[in-house]
């Protein structure tokens, strides 16, 4: 028995049985390599699902991890600690329109403590019917309870019913339908600027400008789930900033600590002022070890903007080369969030295929590849992924 089979059958032996994985074992990475317990080598063109934005063990992260655990871990939020200050000023600085932060673990707690604070702010000022919530057909926005009622795939809700109620859903796009669902009982609108989740569909020209008209008519927030989208990976640090717009509420996390575990709530001065003491709280919200990873690497992925534009460029073009095939249609997304659409084959056939051939991506439904690499992919690194997967592609067995 080889050392990766081992370590599987003893994972299926106390692991409860939620996900699928791949039958491999990741045992070391450095940048957008991995390698499995039995020395092979992977290109990773996913990075922990948009994760691991620069990539494997970066020494600068390394180095601000390793520091922090020699001063200080966590002291809870009974205290201050400077690397949580000096991360939500950071944040603040990112962002044009956010004045007060929230930290936490995770998106899904970042999206519960965004929809709980939308309800909150109208109940603050006498308006407690305002407690219904707008969001959006194919939507995710995580696995706790309100934010899995916010997610518009009925997949996720079997057997969690009934659901957190005040919560309806419009076709994604469709300005008439937002216009329509948003009353006089309203709190807010969640909304994704790209659909990572149901395929990478980008937010069609003009809508995410339109719900910030509409909502502000009808006294409603605006909330963007930047979970997947934010944090450098559309090529600007907020997915947003492409369509001018700003929201009132913002979640953040993934990227955020390029793997550690951290998430943020960016709220503007008017609503995150009503977070008010005992409204919320999270243990390990901006403990000292994870504020300083993020610190560092939200100033890293600053510098790699331009990379990420050009290296997304790069890819959409050699992707869409593919094309004269037939068995690829369109590639949509941006940046370096890329979901190629496949035709006649079974997309997580062609992900076990390019594991095959050494690298590392995503199947979204039976006809989408996902790729979601780290922010400073290469040329050559794009390339091989391009090459690699094009061969998948080609040896699939058609449906």
């Amino acid at each position: 028995m080889t050392l990766t089979e081992s370590m599987v059958q003893r994972a299926q032996a106390v692991f409860t049985p939620n996900y699928r994985q791949a039958p491999v074992v990741l045992v070391r990475g450095r940048g957008s390599r991995v390698w499995d317990a039995e020395g092979r080598e992977y290109l990773d063109a996913i990075a922990g699902i948009a994760t691991c934005a620069l990539g494997h063990c970066h020494p600068a992260l390394v180095e601000a991890l390793a520091r922090q655990a020699g001063e200080l871990w966590h002291v809870s939020n009974l205290f201050y600690n400077p690397s949580a200050v000096e991360l939500c000023e950071a944040l603040v600085r990112s962002s044009t329109f956010a004045r007060r932060i929230f930290l936490c673990n995770s998106g899904a707690e970042s999206n519960e403590a965004m929809l709980k604070l939308a309800r909150k702010f109208h109940a603050d000022q006498g308006h407690p019917e305002r407690h219904e919530i707008v969001a959006c057909h194919n939507s995710f926005h995580g696995r706790t309870m309100f934010a899995l009622a916010a997610t518009g795939q009925p997949k996720y809700h079997h057997g969690f019913e009934p659901l957190v109620p005040g919560v309806r859903h419009v076709p994604y796009g469709d300005v008439a339908a937002l216009e329509r669902a948003l009353t006089s009982r309203t709190a807010a609108f969640i909304v994704e600027p790209i659909q990572g989740e149901a395929g990478v569909f980008p937010a069609p020209p003009g809508y995410l400008e339109a719900a910030r008209r509409l909502t502000r008519e009808r006294g409603a927030l605006l909330c963007f789930d930047e979970v997947q989208v934010g944090m450098g990976r559309t090529g600007k640090m907020w997915g947003h900033e492409w369509d001018g717009v700003t929201p009132d509420l913002l979640s953040s996390a993934k990227a955020l600590a390029n793997g550690y575990p951290m998430g943020a709530l960016l709220a503007s001065e008017e609503v995150g002022s009503h977070l008010t003491p005992g409204s919320h709280a999270s243990t390990f919200g901006g403990n000292a070890l994870g504020a300083a990873v993020a610190l560092r690497t939200l100033q890293l992925i600053g510098e790699a903007l331009p990379n990420v534009l050009r290296i997304g460029a790069r890819l959409t073009e050699r992707l869409g080369a593919l094309r004269p095939g037939g068995r690829v249609g369109e590639v949509r997304g941006r940046g370096l969030l890329l979901g190629v659409v496949v035709r006649g084959i079974d997309a997580a056939a062609v992900v076990g295929l390019a594991r095959d051939r050494g690298l590392l991506c995503n199947a979204i439904g039976d006809a989408v590849v996902r790729l979601a690499p780290a922010l400073n992919f290469t040329d050559a690194e794009a390339d091989e992924a391009v090459d690699k997967l094009g061969a998948a592609i080609a040896a699939a067995p058609a449906r």
